[in-house]
């Protein structure tokens, strides 16, 4: 996630969202990225951390939770998870129906 961030531009206007982030990605150096470029972060600490100095919006967390739920349901799909489609406009055709077929039903 370091890497990604490093390479990311960022604005300061509007100030940008909160990121959410799994256990996998907490840790001290993340955090101070994050902190550095004025950025909040949604990511539960680990049980091995300390509780001092860190925030944890749950209902955020919640919500992050749904997207990634959401996306593994879509994976279910073989066409989607392998991404057999070559053109952009058919793999986001499938992707359509595929959301369709799972939650409007």
């Amino acid at each position: 996630m370091q890497a990604l961030l490093d390479q990311a531009q960022i604005s300061r206007r509007p100030k940008p969202k909160p990121i959410a982030a799994d256990k996998g990605d907490t840790g001290r150096p993340v955090r101070q990225l994050l902190r550095r470029r004025g950025i909040g972060a949604v990511i539960p600490r680990l049980k091995t951390e300390r509780k001092q100095g860190v925030r944890f919006d749950r209902e955020s967390y919640k919500a992050f939770n749904v997207v990634e739920r959401s996306i593994n349901k879509l994976k279910h799909f073989r066409g989607i998870a392998t991404r057999y489609d070559k053109r952009s406009e058919t793999f986001h055709s499938l992707n359509t129906l595929a959301a369709i077929v799972l939650f409007a039903l």
